[in-house]
């Protein structure tokens, strides 16, 4: 489902100021520009519940603030083969404590999903020829 904007309180009292005047839905709508829907949804609940206020959404507040989530995700992309425990260790010792599970739901949220690292790590002489040299586009330049 689509996030959706909250109406501030100044339209609801209107379109509710207009239902008791006699509008109808859609002539509110047009005069404020918000769809019948929209007016109908406020109407009602109005009705139900007789008061007009903003109630704060279910659920837990995010233990990673948004300045925290951008530490982690300038962290990953400029270390790929960063874990999940090393960005746990991060937020620790800046002051959040956080499990793995909750780095990789924020993550996921900023769309690296199921990812694994971009590059193999570089390797050194001794690697390449223990793979017969067929490694030669990793090895480090020096």
């Amino acid at each position: 489902m689509v996030k959706t904007r909250e109406l501030c309180k100044d339209i609801r009292d209107k379109i509710v100021d207009l239902h008791k005047a006699g509008m109808g839905y859609r002539t509110i709508g047009k005069q404020l520009g918000e769809k019948a829907t929209t007016v109908g949804a406020i109407i009602r609940k109005w009705k139900k519940v007789k008061m007009m206020v903003n109630h704060p959404r279910s659920g837990a507040p995010c233990k990673i603030s948004p300045r925290g989530a951008s530490m982690i995700m300038r962290k990953v992309r400029d270390q790929p083969r960063t874990t999940q425990q090393d960005l746990v260790n991060d937020l620790k010792r800046a002051g959040t404590t956080v499990s793995k599970k909750t780095i990789s739901n924020t993550l996921r949220r900023h769309g690296l999903k199921s990812c694994s690292a971009r590059k193999v790590p570089l390797l050194k002489p001794a690697h390449v020829q223990a793979r017969n040299g067929r490694s030669y586009g990793l090895m480090r330049q020096k």
